[in-house]
């Protein structure tokens, strides 16, 4: 009876060990290869201006410093669904025929099979395209429905966007943009800003600016950042970047150029990482190489 007793004790003491270093594990990678692949949208450029397609040999990358080994980089030809968000509350500091223009160069630079949402905010988020477009005219009857009134509720406006227009997008729409035309200013949204970060850089959408000047003149805000902040942290945190609003037709034609002809698709598994917490990404390219992504990712709850 005593030798039973003690193989039975043994038994359990050795299931108790397995069972407590699989739950130290699960914090830190899911067993399921494919729950563990990791896919970055990626901007690689070329400084000489060649065309030739960059290569996973010519970058690196580190997930929370830590050099990870890249499984495929592919170029992403695909279509782009480009939201068009603009501020049209009453104190912004531009006028309706501006930002018209806006709209209508995008129009006449997406490439076939892009497609736009126009929508314009000030208390609330509005819908001004009936859907997605790439149809001239539908633009044009659009923009014609911009007017300046109220405040600008920008975090909610960004949020309903993603909720509303790109993250029903599936399948080959994996290009999902919103292209912010305003000074960065919010006044009054429920959204807080780092929450909308987040939600941004884990649904892996870009953010490019036309940045209008801040209207506040830099002003200290206690509870937010600063709109030129805003901007900033935008466009950096989820790989895009701020353009000038007062060349509408090159802006347009950049941020439609880079879309088709400069984004990849890189992917890897991330190892020995923790999964409950964001990390911070870092991708290095080769001498002659700019590249531009978002800069963290987010933490996976499920």
């Amino acid at each position: 009876m005593h030798v039973s007793y003690c193989k039975f004790f043994i038994a359990l003491s050795l299931v108790l060990v397995v069972c407590l270093l699989a739950a130290g594990q699960a914090g830190r990678r899911p067993s399921n290869s494919r729950e563990r692949m990791t896919m970055l949208n990626v901007v690689a450029v070329r400084e000489d201006g060649s065309r030739a397609p960059i290569t996973s040999k010519e970058l690196a990358v580190y997930d929370d410093g830590i050099e990870q080994s890249i499984q495929n980089l592919t170029p992403d030809t695909g279509p782009a669904r480009i939201v068009l968000l603009f501020d049209n509350s009453l104190s912004l500091r531009t006028d309706i025929p501006k930002l018209a223009s806006v709209a209508r160069e995008f129009a006449y630079e997406i490439f076939e099979g892009d497609q736009l949402l126009i929508a314009g905010f000030d208390e609330r988020a509005e819908q001004l395209s009936a859907d997605w477009t790439d149809k001239t005219k539908d633009v044009e009857e659009a923009i014609a429905l911009l007017r300046k009134k109220g405040n600008p509720h920008l975090f909610d406006a960004v949020n309903d966007v993603v909720e509303v227009a790109l993250r029903p997008l599936t399948g080959s729409n994996r290009k999902r943009v919103i292209v912010l035309i305003g000074d960065g200013l919010d006044r009054g949204s429920r959204v807080k800003f780092k929450d909308l970060l987040t939600e941004l850089q884990k649904s892996d959408i870009t953010v490019y600016a036309l940045q209008i000047p801040d209207r506040t003149g830099g002003a200290f805000r206690r509870d937010r950042p600063k709109p030129t902040q805003v901007v900033q942290q935008l466009v950096e945190g989820t790989g895009g970047r701020v353009l000038p609003l007062d060349k509408p037709a090159e802006s347009a034609k950049s941020i439609c150029d880079e879309l088709r002809k400069n984004r990849y698709l890189l992917s890897y598994a991330p190892t020995a990482l923790p999964y409950s917490e964001a990390r911070r990404l870092l991708i290095v390219g080769n001498p002659g190489i700019n590249v531009r992504y978002k800069s963290a990712q987010p933490p996976n709850h499920k």
